[in-house]
This record gives structure tokens, C-alpha cells and sequence, in this order.
């Protein structure tokens, strides 16, 4: 008999010199094909970051043969489930960047900031201060709209457009973190990695990063300390804290997040258009 959650949907990543891109692309295009295997994996010189969808049998045989490589043999994967394959094709794209900062002297594979695990984070922010006794401060890493769909409590949110207007806006509001422990975090780790090295690099003496990102979280605790859901990158659109699709959803169309109660909205239409879109219309109606 079938599971009720037959797709296995995992997201990866490491920082670690890959100088053999152009060659490697084939096999993983061929292997991906072969296993009948949907998502993204970027290949890049300074790493791997893949989201990938398919039957437990051939996701375990893709990471057999990742693994063999030894470079990624020790890749840590975080897992969810799902009643469909969440992703539409197969891509695999070379990359200057696994996530673009444009910050090249940043390089994880030479040392990583402190990481915390959501376990230790989830004890600190019970008691409101770190193991030294200071106060804790969660800087979310993400895009705005990524966080309007759910964040940890009071966290420190910039309303970035792209990930590459981080390091600047951090840098310009040091003052703000004297004498507090920063954790950066976001969907599954990668951005809060070189993040917290670029808060090291311009004098932050106390950040740490959230080892496996929210969805690690979201499996170790669950959601404590957490308001809403976690954006994902494919249908599923966003994660509750016990790892599972909700209703909300995505536009087509301008690609704005859709809540449940946006989505009663008239102008809501799946595919076509929704009420941030009519939002946009009328604003630029009332300017012409």
C-alpha cells in the first residue's frame, strides 16, 4: 500500500571548492532524469545547494551516489513529506554563487561562524538570555515578503528586497546589537551562514548563525517561539511547524504571498491574478 506522503523532498547545501562544475552538470542532469527526480541544483565553485523531490528509493539512491564523492560526503539533508511532487521540471544551473551575497572574499569552507543548535536556541530564548547571561537578538536573513509569511518572535526584520542588500544594511546598524548575542537564521541555513561571517568581519563580537535554518528547527522543537509558517520555494509555497503544506499560496502573476483569507478575496483567481495585483492596478490608475 502507497503512504499518504509518498514524495520525499529534501534541500541540501555546502560550501566547498567545486571546480569541476561544467563536467559534473551532465551527470547530475542524467542521474536526476534517470531517477525520475524534480527540483533545482546549483553548482558552483564555492559549493552545492539542491532542492529535490521524488519517491524514497530514488532520493536515497541520488545521495548514495552524492556521497560517494568526498566531498560531500558528509551533506546533511533536511527532510519533509508530501502527497504530490511539489516541483514542475528538473534544473541544474552553474552558479558564480550557491546564494549570491556578492561578497567574494566571504568563503564558509575556510570557517564558519559559531552555530547554534535549535535545541540550545530554543532554551536560550525560554530563559530571554544566552549561557553568558545576554540578551538574545534573532536577525532574520530573508526577503521581506519571505518573513511576512511567518518569522521567530520579536526578530529583527530589514525588509531586504534580495539577499545581497544584507551586508550593507547590518553593517550600518552595528550599534543597535552592543552587548547582545545576534542569531541569524533563515529557510535552511545557508543564507545565516554567510551572514554571520560578514557580522564577524565588520565587528560583531557576539552572532551565531541557526544550524539548519528554520526547517531544522521546525523538526527538532517544532514551533516554539515561532509566529506563522516557514516560505518554501515550490508549490507547497510554506511549511507549519510540523513540517507540512498550508493553504497558502503563491500568485502567478506578481508572485505575492496569498493568505488564506487573501485568497476569499474576488480577486483571487488560481493562475491568473490576486488582490495584491489589484492593489498594484489601482495605484497605477490613481497616478496616471
Amino acid at each position: 500500500m502507497q503512504p499518504a506522503n509518498p514524495y520525499v523532498n529534501i534541500s541540501a547545501y555546502k560550501f566547498v571548492t567545486f571546480n569541476d562544475t561544467l563536467e559534473k552538470r551532465s551527470q547530475f542532469r542524467a542521474l536526476c532524469e534517470e531517477l525520475s527526480l524534480k527540483g533545482t541544483i546549483l553548482l558552483s565553485p564555492e559549493g552545492i545547494n539542491l532542492f529535490l523531490a521524488g519517491l524514497r528509493e530514488q532520493i536515497d539512491t541520488f545521495l548514495t551516489w552524492l556521497r560517494a564523492d568526498q566531498r560531500f560526503a558528509d551533506l546533511e539533508v533536511k527532510e519533509s513529506l508530501s502527497d504530490r511532487q511539489p516541483f514542475t521540471r528538473m534544473l541544474v544551473k552553474l552558479k558564480r554563487e550557491i546564494i549570491t551575497m556578492k561578497h567574494p572574499l566571504i568563503k564558509p569552507e575556510e570557517g564558519r561562524a559559531p552555530a547554534v543548535a535549535a535545541t540550545t536556541l530554543k532554551r536560550w530564548l525560554d530563559q530571554g538570555h544566552d549561557d553568558a547571561g545576554k540578551p538574545v537578538v534573532m536577525v532574520d536573513t530573508r526577503n521581506a515578503f519571505e518573513v511576512d509569511v511567518g518569522t521567530f518572535d520579536n526578530t529583527v526584520d530589514y525588509r531586504i528586497e534580495k539577499f545581497s542588500e544584507f551586508p550593507d544594511v547590518i553593517a550600518a546598524h552595528k550599534d543597535d546589537f552592543e552587548g547582545k548575542t545576534i542569531v541569524t537564521f533563515c529557510t535552511g541555513g545557508i543564507r545565516c551562514e554567510k551572514a554571520a561571517i560578514h557580522m564577524q568581519n565588520v565587528g560583531y563580537d557576539s552572532v551565531y548563525q541557526l544550524e539548519g535554518g528554520i526547517l531544522k528547527y521546525f523538526e527538532a522543537v517544532g514551533g516554539a517561539h515561532y509566529t506563522g509558517d516557514c516560505f518554501v520555494f515550490d508549490y507547497r509555497t510554506a511549511l507549519n511547524p510540523k513540517l507540512e503544506a498550508t493553504q497558502t499560496a503563491q500568485c502567478f502573476a506578481c508572485r505575492a504571498v496569498v493568505t488564506p483569507r487573501e485568497q476569499l478575496s474576488p480577486y483571487y483567481i488560481p493562475g491568473k491574478s490576486c488582490p495584491h495585483c489589484q492593489k498594484e492596478v489601482r495605484a497605477e490608475l490613481q497616478e496616471a
